[in-house]
């Protein structure tokens, strides 16, 4: 399913969004200035748990903070393991 969301940037509110079947996931950051986001929250409701969205919001969130020079702080638990979870794969790719 995480293939076929729309992910929107709500850069005023600073959220990465997305609406499925009626229900909205997000994941919200603190700008900190000095090109570093803090990733605070991720939040998917229960009917879309178990689909993707929590990955793919934050693999967009991470890649918008890459493409624009950011620094990432991860205090959502969510993001942290998820990170982790990247890195690992990475490392097994490169081996």
């Amino acid at each position: 399913m995480s293939d076929k969301l729309t992910i929107h940037h709500d850069r005023a509110g600073h959220q990465f969004e997305t609406t499925v079947d009626g229900h909205r996931a997000y994941l919200a950051y603190v700008d900190l200035g000095k090109q570093t986001l803090d990733i605070y929250r991720t939040f998917v409701p229960d009917a879309l748990r178990g689909k993707g969205i929590a990955a793919a919001l934050a693999q967009h969130a991470l890649d918008y903070a890459k493409r624009e020079g950011y620094a990432v702080i991860p205090s959502c638990s969510y993001v942290e393991s998820y990170i982790e979870r990247q890195s690992k794969q990475a490392d097994g790719e490169a081996g």
